[in-house]
């Protein structure tokens, strides 16, 4: 054996990956919408733009019934007689109908918002219904360089071919324009400006000059049909570029909200902490009662107001979904691994761990919520509120 081999130790089985993408945890939706809506689709789309509406947001419950002459998949599977689609999106079916209209015009679209509030994911899975593929993304950061969104260059072949097509090191960007699909661009506005004016010629022109290779074919790149490009950016990041109007004249923007109504939020979280703690290899066990405080919690410091009213001084840090549900994941693997304790009992540690990040003073704003909002609901007779209100010293 060479000091190059890989050797697996013993203890680690061999498992599937801990996350899939979208295309790869729905492949069975994304075959049968394909089958099953037969109507119109824009240049390069795997499903039309109704079937990727009811991919993401759903079939409403209904039991969607394929004709049997269109139940053998592309591949040759056979497809089931009858699916239902479920939600995957939380969100005004409207906003989505809209991304997808956009997408449909080869247009930009910007997904903006809060963090948390599943821009990334709607992204996704946009793309893996538009072009069947959400792999060819761009991590945008602060080392973020123009060949992420432009090209490369193998250098080995460079070096001993000078400039050729063939030690062109394609970006995803430019993989999307020669193939007709989405591309998709992370945290933009984390991108230094003129970055992110790299891709204010591609928006518009749909082309892509390689100056190294003019005269050849391979010098002029023009994007085919279906190509174009979902971008998201958070509104309360710190650190960021602001986009020129050059490049913001390209893009449709859509801002995504929290979730509004507190049941479907408490849905949410208790779904996707359970598949979290399950894929830990582990049942999630944690009591309805406890997660619904926990979200109430995380709405009343996001809102600054309680839903009977109080005023809740705001943390600066971002109380989003995606936050609650890592604290319920939390809360569940406690329970899962280390049984013995009350579960609502871990809920004020973990909620300090989420409030104090950025700025200290936010500490003294968890204290004065649980003054506030728990004290009083403890005092009006709630066994679990006057539990938590008992907790207080643990945030100290």
């Amino acid at each position: 054996m060479t000091v190059t081999e890989h050797v697996r130790p013993t203890w680690a089985p061999e498992t599937a990956a801990q996350v899939l993408s979208a295309e790869q945890r729905y492949a069975d939706e994304l075959a049968f919408l394909a089958a099953y809506d037969d109507g119109a689709r824009p240049p390069g789309w795997a499903l039309t733009p109704r079937a990727v509406v009811t991919f993401i947001q759903g079939s409403d419950g209904e039991a969607l019934r394929l004709p049997a002459d269109r139940r053998t998949g592309p591949d040759g599977t056979e497809l089931p007689a009858s699916l239902t689609i479920p939600a995957k999106f939380v969100g005004e079916r409207s906003l989505v109908e809209r991304c997808v209209v956009t997408l449909a015009g080869e247009r930009g679209l910007l997904l903006v918002g809060e963090p948390g509030t599943a821009k990334s994911m709607l992204s996704e899975l946009l793309a893996a219904a538009v072009c069947g593929t959400s792999a060819l993304t761009v991590q945008g950061t602060a080392g973020t360089t123009e060949d992420a969104f432009r090209y490369g260059w193998n250098y080995a072949l460079l070096l001993a071919q000078g400039p050729t097509p063939q030690a062109l090191v394609d970006s995803p960007v430019l993989t999307a324009m020669r193939t007709g699909r989405v591309v998709r661009i992370e945290e933009v506005t984390r991108c230094l400006p003129e970055v992110q004016d790299a891709l204010v010629s591609i928006l518009s022109d749909r082309r892509m000059n390689v100056p190294e290779l003019a005269g050849t074919e391979d010098g002029l790149i023009r994007a085919v049909p279906g190509f174009t490009v979902i971008a998201t950016a958070n509104l309360r990041d710190r650190g960021v570029s602001e986009m020129s109007s050059a490049l913001k004249r390209r893009f449709n923007f859509e801002t995504i909200h929290p979730i509004s109504d507190a049941d479907t939020e408490t849905d949410l979280v208790r779904r996707q902490a359970t598949a979290a703690v399950q894929r830990a290899g582990a049942a999630y066990t944690v009591d309805d009662a406890v997660l619904d405080a926990l979200v109430t919690v995380f709405r009343d410091l996001r809102s600054g107001r309680s839903g009977e009213g109080w005023d809740v001084e705001r943390p600066g840090t971002v109380m989003s979904t995606a936050e609650a549900v890592q604290v319920a994941v939390s809360v569940g693997l406690a329970a899962a691994y280390l049984p013995g304790g009350d579960a609502l009992d871990l809920v004020p540690g973990n909620l300090l761990g989420v409030v104090r990040k950025d700025d200290q003073d936010d500490h003294a704003r968890l204290l004065g919520y649980w003054d506030g909002p728990v004290r009083r609901r403890a005092e009006d007779g709630s066994a679990m509120w006057r539990r938590l209100w008992d907790l207080r010293e643990t945030l100290r």
